[in-house]
């Protein structure tokens, strides 16, 4: 169902959310795609900005600061992962906005009005979480896992690039992801899902839940990444709450 500017029901059918949702998901693409384009133009200044985190850790401990390349297309793969990334993060505004555009199929027009002040919150929150990964939590996890003494001297640590962009491209989407913490609580909250006192009273199943939640979208599965990502989400989880309220 749907209404229309005048507030009047208008009934669709499943095939009309269908072709709705299929308008939404080509044009989300298509800014998908045009971002992609753009940082495809300052990929290398990009790839910087990944491993410049490495590097400094490296030589902080003395180590060479090198990463091996060790097939003949994987300098080219990790090129376009970290385009294809930064791309949706620069177009994650027109994303989260057909996505918004989708759900208010279903809302009143007064209410849909919203859309054009959540769908940036959105955006915000996920480009927040991408690079509160890259700039706060990376140097000190990279740290920890390259000073770790496993009390093998014989143990030397070799990184590939492929392995190295491909974990931070990963954490960063899923901190990004888990930063739209605080939307989902509103919007639940909204509906009538959930109400700021039951929100209170299940602290201490939500704190457990973060850290399952944690343990299972990181995919280092350290203890190290895991409370990295549920202390963000826990704070996220306060902010939830404070804006219901």
């Amino acid at each position: 169902m749907t209404y229309d500017d005048k507030q009047n029901f208008i009934e669709m059918s499943l095939g009309d959310h269908l072709e709705e949702l299929r308008i939404r998901v080509i044009l989300a693409f298509i800014g998908i795609a045009a971002g992609l384009i753009i940082c495809l133009f300052f990929s290398k200044f990009l790839l910087m900005l990944l491993t410049k985190p490495y590097f400094d850790v490296q030589q902080q401990t003395g180590l060479p600061a090198t990463l091996q390349a060790i097939t003949l297309s994987e300098k080219f793969m990790v090129y376009m992962k970290t385009a294809l990334l930064f791309g949706l993060i620069l177009s994650s505004p027109w994303v989260f906005y057909q996505l918004w555009k989708f759900v208010s199929a279903g809302l009143y027009a007064n209410e849909r009005r919203f859309i054009h002040v959540v769908s940036p919150i959105c955006a915000l929150l996920f480009a927040s979480g991408a690079l509160f990964f890259l700039f706060i939590i990376s140097p000190l996890m990279i740290k920890f896992f390259i000073g770790f003494d496993t009390g093998i001297k014989s143990v030397e640590t070799k990184v590939t690039i492929s392995s190295y962009i491909s974990f931070m491209l990963l954490m960063m989407l899923v901190f990004g992801v888990c930063f739209q913490m605080p939307i989902a609580i509103v919007a639940a909250n909204k509906i009538g899902i959930v109400s700021v006192e039951m929100l209170k009273k299940t602290r201490k199943y939500v704190i457990l839940g973060i850290f399952v939640v944690a343990a299972v979208v990181t995919p280092s599965a350290d203890m190290i990444s895991q409370v990295a990502l549920a202390v963000p989400m826990y704070i996220l989880y306060e902010i939830g709450i404070l804006f219901c309220r």
